[in-house]
């Protein structure tokens, strides 16, 4: 497994799940983006599909081919980027279930990193 490219795919996914967060809920955080729904569209569509895109490739290339660990990388990581933007613009904290479920969500992870 090559770990640049696995750290790259990952990063891009961050970059994708999180313009996805604003994508979807600047509405709550911004008049523009809730008055706007047509160009908040048409402005993070393509960024938000060439991170997903190029996110799989990479993922896919790490793992030698295989797709299942870009969609369960992918998962875990919209998990990840949804509670950090979630409590950073919305003040909802982690409580015990939200905690348990970014544990699973890093087991997840772990698992298709590690398990050979």
């Amino acid at each position: 497994m090559n770990i640049r490219t696995l750290i790259i795919g990952i990063g891009l996914f961050f970059v994708a799940q999180s313009l996805s967060w604003f994508q979807t809920n600047g509405q709550f955080i911004n008049t523009w983006i809730k008055n706007n729904p047509f160009w908040v569209a048409a402005l993070f569509g393509i960024p938000v599909g060439m991170s997903y895109i190029y996110g799989t490739t990479y993922i896919v290339e790490a793992f030698n081919g295989k797709l299942w660990p870009s969609r369960l990388i992918g998962f875990a990581t919209g998990i990840f980027s949804f509670t950090f933007l979630t409590y950073i613009f919305m003040n909802e904290g982690i409580n015990l279930k939200t905690s348990i479920i970014l544990l699973l969500a890093t087991t997840i992870v772990v698992l298709q990193i590690f398990w050979k």
